[in-house]
């Protein structure tokens, strides 16, 4: 399975090397300063090194995996599809680099994405952490408030019925269209962004939270009751237990949501972040840093979700064995 995973970007360094260049291509040279050493490589140069990294990185991972039955299993699983993102960047170095018969200046090469790394990589690395940043100062204060608020609307009867309309009126409004009120109410364009997220974040966790609390059989409770537990321990050891698992089915969908509310205000006011740095990008007609950004957002919203994950599992690591995965 390891031959099979690193055989994809195995033809893609084939293919890079072998291929005649045909479109007029400018490979620019660029200067690294690693380890005290000025090393110079050209932007071909640099894919190929990404390419090997890749091979490397899948080749460790499936030796580590082969002592360990569960892991080796989801590396054989994803075997297929790492061998057809191989093949993929094999077309599309030739479509976008060696032949350019793709639309350009649309859909460079992978070389051309590369570029903007290494010619803007501090810029890129800035814009990233104010996304970072942005992202967790919303998305946290949004699981906060929408748990919160899920739990009221879900164990008291006049919190469901003041509080429950006002979510569903407000929760259909796209978080976007809030934009003008959040940059006439709050003194930055940070905290309006951010105020943004925590909107667009609030209304599905909140939901499904409260849908949680709600269908928590009566049976729990009043065995809870028999044990002596009170209203408050009845909330913290049954009736949230039982809906961590719509919680943080809550908590994933409003991640993407959140994610594209993040990346909009960006665009729309921001002086910095992913977004921003895409509407900078394509003011220039730069549309090789624009899918920069994009690359790097994917491996963000990625990352993101496999920490949700790890903690998901770790959370409802009851639910091994119970129920089909």
């Amino acid at each position: 399975m390891i031959l099979f995973t690193i055989s994809g970007f195995i033809v893609a360094i084939l293919v890079n090397v072998l291929f005649p260049q045909k479109a007029d291509v400018t490979f620019k040279i660029y200067t690294l300063n690693i380890l005290n050493l000025r090393i110079a490589f050209d932007i071909n140069s640099a894919y190929i090194v990404v390419l090997v990294a890749l091979i490397l990185i899948y080749a460790i991972s499936g030796i580590r995996s082969s002592f360990q039955k569960d892991k080796r299993k989801l590396y054989a699983k994803n075997a297929a599809f790492r061998f057809a993102l191989g093949i993929a960047l094999a077309i599309w170095d030739i479509g976008g680099t060696k032949l350019q018969i793709f639309a350009q200046p649309f859909f460079p090469g992978p070389a051309q994405i590369i570029e903007a790394y290494l010619a803007e990589g501090s810029y890129i690395v800035q814009n990233t952490l104010y996304s970072i940043r942005l992202y967790l100062a919303g998305f946290s204060c949004g699981v906060l408030l929408g748990v919160g608020t899920g739990i009221l609307i879900g164990w008291f009867p006049k919190v469901y019925y003041w509080v429950f309309p006002i979510l569903k009126i407000t929760g259909v409004v796209p978080a976007v269209a809030w934009m003008p009120f959040a940059l006439t109410l709050f003194p930055t364009s940070f905290s309006a962004a951010v105020f943004l997220i925590v909107i667009c974040a609030w209304f599905q966790i909140a939901f499904l939270t409260a849908q949680g609390i709600q269908s928590t059989p009566k049976q729990s409770y009043e065995a809870a009751t028999v044990l002596g537990g009170g209203q408050i321990n009845q909330i913290l050891h049954v009736a949230i237990p039982h809906a961590m698992p719509d919680i943080f089915t809550g908590i994933g969908s409003a991640n993407a949501m959140a994610f594209t509310t993040l990346v909009m205000s960006e665009m729309l006011g921001q002086p910095g972040g992913l977004g921003y740095y895409i509407n900078q990008s394509k003011v220039w007609s730069a549309y090789y840093k624009v899918l920069a950004a994009i690359v790097i957002m994917a491996v963000l919203f990625s990352f993101i979700n496999f920490l949700i994950g790890l903690i998901r599992k770790r959370v409802l690591r009851w639910q091994q064995g119970v129920i089909k995965v």
